[in-house]
């Protein structure tokens, strides 16, 4: 394994980890909610009476966030190493696989173990697993 120094941002990992950590902490706290993205945008699917502001403020604050980055840094450039059809496969993938572990990774991999939930355990495991899987067999077997 080789590590491509030039793209090496330890610091802004962990800058971007303690911001995810504090949002989901805070979240909790005040809202008494897990800060899980599918079921945020879940619940706009299938609204309940003085349930949609707080999610449509949630959904528009993480539109929003990527545009005021862009005005302050510049246009980052994205290289995404996968057609169309792959991308549309994967995304399909991930929809099921949150509806069927009842979250996403962020409900389950941050909210759920800092809340030492087994099922929140197993599912990032699974996930993990997965995705650790996926990448040795397209990388290395399939290449």
């Amino acid at each position: 394994m080789t590590i491509d120094w030039n793209h090496f941002t330890p610091w802004a990992s962990l800058a971007g980890g303690i911001l995810l950590g504090l949002a989901s902490a805070i979240f909790i706290l005040v809202n008494g909610r897990i800060l899980g993205i599918s079921g945020i945008v879940g619940g706009l699917l299938r609204p309940k009476a003085g349930d949609t502001s707080w999610r449509i403020a949630f959904v528009l604050g993480m539109l929003a966030a990527p545009m005021l980055y862009l005005l302050v840094a510049g246009p980052v450039p994205a290289t995404i190493d996968a057609g169309w059809g792959t991308v549309v496969v994967a995304g399909l993938l991930v929809g099921v696989g949150t509806r069927y572990g009842s979250g996403c990774t962020s409900g389950h991999g941050v909210c759920g173990l800092s809340r030492l939930s087994p099922r929140s355990l197993a599912a990032t495991l699974a996930f993990m697993g997965a995705g650790f899987a996926i990448v040795f067999l397209l990388r290395h077997v399939f290449a």
